[in-house]
């Protein structure tokens, strides 16, 4: 009892505490602690003679970069008078921007209705209905453009606002004063050589990397896709609509793992910001699943498979990259998000033979 009255003073008088412990403040509301995600280095996988660090995204309130998306358009369409009190919300999205938007609206009194293919995990789906949304699947095979002509469709028909985050500028605007002004505050006066980032939208690329490039043209952008659906370095064109949106499902697209990379077609962001760029990577999947688990077990961050596909072409970058050079990627999202994909396929549920010789050791506790 005298140990935690002694321990609570401590706590009371500030001691006990890491001298760089935050500051801690009353929101108002769950939207405002968005954004200010730490960067974090690795010090288990990063190659000999090169400093990698992550920022990492899932410390957003709902768990992804997408919260960054999410806040930035609901409250440019309330500025602009486009999106009415009450008035129903519409996406498109394979989970995480739903999620995001699913936070706000809760938060603003929005309806929210969500389409999105039934290829995508389940867990999005729980989390958005928990959160209030309505969720409209789309059947499988008609893929990420499906799910967007469904929205659209919805939302002519009922008079619903659609957020389109493929093609909404107020997507990368708001990375480009949140995201990029966070990595160039934290890297000031520090050497950062390498940007490395995916595309679901291309908000996080067109943003952030439009404001890096301009305070620090000598850091060098590295976009990356997966194999196997290389839409960006197959030089097909996308064909669109006059709004900027998908016509089609493109040519290159062929199905992969890493939800939230690179629908099956190259959203209009993307393609607008993809000047930002210095070079395009392409990651196996089977690798990016690997990456995720040694982030989780070596350096103990816990990450979605697309954060393991960006350290896997960050880490690339770095082994081929001078010695002493600095290399960020960003991790865009939590691996709660993914208990029934591939990525945890290898992780059991029931003790394994080690576990069960570790309970025989000692006699309590034992099943029958």
């Amino acid at each position: 009892m005298q140990r935690c009255l002694l321990s609570f003073k401590s706590l009371v008088s500030g001691r006990g505490f890491h001298s760089s412990a935050p500051t801690y403040a009353i929101y108002n509301n769950v939207c405002e602690t968005i954004g200010k995600t730490p960067v974090i280095k690795l010090n288990s996988i990063a190659p000999k003679g090169r400093d990698m660090f992550v920022k990492c995204e899932f410390f957003n309130p709902l768990g992804s970069v997408k919260d960054r998306l999410a806040i930035g358009i609901i409250e440019d369409a309330e500025r602009r008078g486009v999106l009415k009190p009450g008035q129903t919300v519409c996406e498109a999205t394979s989970g995480n921007t739903g999620i995001g938007l699913a936070m706000v609206c809760a938060a603003k009194g929005y309806p929210l209705v969500i389409t999105m293919a039934e290829s995508f995990s389940i867990e999005r789906r729980k989390i958005m209905r928990a959160l209030g949304a309505k969720v409209v699947l789309t059947p499988a095979p008609l893929k990420g453009t499906g799910m967007v002509e469904k929205a659209r469709e919805l939302a002519e028909q009922h008079g619903w606002f659609q957020s389109c985050q493929f093609e909404n500028e107020a997507n990368p605007n708001y990375h480009a004063q949140t995201t990029g002004p966070e990595i160039l505050s934290d890297f000031a006066g520090k050497r950062l050589d390498f940007w490395v980032t995916g595309y679901g939208t291309g908000g996080t690329m067109a943003g952030a990397g439009k404001v890096i490039k301009q305070a620090r043209p000598d850091v060098k952008i590295i976009l990356c896709e997966p194999e196997g659906a290389a839409l960006i370095t197959s030089g097909k064109k996308q064909e669109r609509r006059n709004d900027g949106s998908p016509k089609s499902s493109h040519p290159a697209f062929n199905p992969h793992p890493v939800q939230g990379w690179t629908p099956d077609f190259i959203p209009d962001i993307t393609e607008r910001g993809l000047h930002t760029a210095d070079d395009m990577l392409l990651v196996n999947p089977d690798d990016a699943i690997a990456m995720s688990l040694r982030l989780a077990s070596e350096e103990g961050l816990f990450t979605g498979i697309s954060g393991g596909a960006t350290v896997m072409a960050a880490l690339q970058t770095a082994e081929n990259a001078p010695e002493g050079s600095s290399i960020l990627a960003m991790l865009p999202d939590t691996g709660e998000r993914y208990l029934s994909t591939p990525l945890f396929a290898s992780i059991e549920a029931d003790m394994n033979e080690e576990e069960a010789e570790v309970s025989k050791s000692t006699p309590f506790g034992q099943f029958e």
